[in-house]
């Protein structure tokens, strides 16, 4: 993680983030202020991130795509023109992104996430990666663990979306509290025990901890064991989901298309029966239903997504409220999304 000054506030900064200093304290402003991020990919989700962080107000964010501008990318994310078709798709989304919030350094990169050394992620104090295989995301994972540097993941497949965050095995944070006033002696409430009462006028800062797992880790959960198994009943269908969608991804090199909808479905089907059978589980785990839904990005599945990214982000770096632990799930079928731990324990 970079070394990085105590950043200051300038007055018309504190004029433009006047909202969220009254929300979330100056100290947390500074902070985020202070921060670098890196997001790589700019597909839907990466434009919905991108906008979110801009308008919070981090000194810094790189924009990492290699891929070129397509139709699909001008109906999925809105930070490229149509006319930039053909063109890399971070540098097309730099001006839109850039006139979100002159006062953040907003930079295009349109290398390979792939091809970037080691050295290279440890100039931000966030990474978030989108549109990322599996093994990548555990790579820069374990690395970014190793110099305290948060990690976020997220994809998005047709009504389908998750987020992944690891923010190391000690994360200090504060949340706000309502303030618990402890009856005096001379009460006059009676004989009897005196209880404390909750001020809903005042509130008070409690500092908190929490601890998060590597993603390795987070998916190579032992379903086999008696514990795991009593837990099954409560665990989301969409972690397994995702399992099957990362490992097409890694044997096709891309997601789901809907020009192959025939054939990438018949092979959908496949990796899921071998994913369960690899995990220990019954085939029967996932139904059909999920095949239909998970094609292409659906842009009001990248908005919530893409919200509930951007603002772990931005709760990581401010160290503001209760993050997120570690998974989040969100189904544009049934319009909810659940949040839960998977790890060794």
């Amino acid at each position: 993680m970079i070394e990085k000054e105590d950043p200051i506030i300038s007055e018309e900064e504190a004029a433009q983030y006047d909202r969220q200093i009254r929300l979330w304290g100056l100290d947390a402003q500074k902070r985020l202020r202070g921060s670098r991020v890196l997001l790589a990919g700019l597909g839907g989700l990466g434009a919905e991130v991108a906008k979110n962080l801009i308008l919070a107000g981090v000194k810094g964010l790189t924009l990492l795509d290699h891929e070129q501008v397509t139709e699909e990318s001008c109906r999925a994310q809105f930070l490229v023109p149509v006319s930039a078709r053909g063109q890399n798709r971070a540098q097309a989304s730099l001006e839109r992104a850039q006139n979100l919030n002159p006062m953040v350094e907003v930079h295009a990169d349109p290398g390979r996430v792939e091809d970037k050394p080691d050295d290279f992620f440890l100039d931000f104090d966030a990474v978030c990666l989108t549109g990322c295989s599996r093994d990548l995301m555990v790579r820069v994972d374990q690395l970014c663990s190793q110099h305290k540097i948060k990690v976020f993941c997220g994809d998005v497949y047709g009504y389908y979306g998750y987020m992944f965050c690891n923010l190391g095995q000690e994360y200090s944070y504060v949340e706000e509290k309502p303030k618990v006033v402890k009856p005096s002696a001379d009460s006059s409430d009676g004989p009897g025990p005196k209880k404390a009462k909750v001020d809903p006028n005042e509130t008070t800062m409690v500092k908190k901890t929490a601890s998060f797992c590597p993603l390795k880790e987070a998916l190579e959960v032992d379903w086999t064991t008696e514990k795991a198994k009593a837990s099954l009943k409560k665990t989301p269908l969409d972690y397994f989901l995702l399992h099957v969608l990362l490992k097409f991804r890694t044997d096709k090199g891309r997601d789901p298309d809907p020009q192959s909808s025939e054939e990438d479905g018949e092979l959908l089907r496949q990796i899921r029966s071998d994913v369960l059978e690899a995990l220990g589980l019954s085939g029967d785990l996932l139904n059909d239903d999920f095949i239909s839904y998970c094609f292409s990005e659906m842009s009001p599945v990248c908005a919530v997504v893409g919200g509930v990214l951007g603002q772990e982000v931005v709760k990581a770096l401010s160290q503001r409220d209760a993050p997120h632990r570690n998974f989040f799930f969100f189904d544009g079928r049934k319009g909810n999304g659940v949040v839960d731990y998977f790890g060794p324990n």
